[in-house]
């Protein structure tokens, strides 16, 4: 599937933000995967397509995982987070990508 079968607009927004952890770092330098938080409606083909349109890389694979929220305490009230989805994104073996780069317009 392509990324001219979605909107355009769908596509920016499928993507939140990449999730940064020290998992997330050992995964991307063991299998070569990327993780990012996406919308919760998110599909595999989604992310798919707006990943190589957003970053211009070729993706295999992508693995989605979705995290429940947690229970929080504010005084006497319990309250819950949100739940969220999270991707693991395999990309093609020599590609990466790189948030760290600073690019100077």
């Amino acid at each position: 599937m392509s990324a001219k079968q979605y909107s355009q607009e769908r596509m920016m927004r499928v993507l939140i933000a990449p999730q940064i952890s020290e998992k997330a770092t050992y995964v991307a330098d063991k299998h070569e995967q990327v993780v990012f938080r996406v919308m919760t409606d998110a599909t595999k083909p989604e992310i798919k397509a707006a990943v190589e349109m957003m970053f211009k890389v070729q993706v295999t694979k992508v693995q989605v995982a979705c995290v429940k929220g947690k229970a929080k305490r504010f005084g006497r009230i319990m309250g819950r987070q949100n739940n969220w989805k999270k991707a693991y994104v395999c990309l093609v073996p020599g590609q990466e990508i790189n948030f760290a780069a600073n690019e100077q317009g």
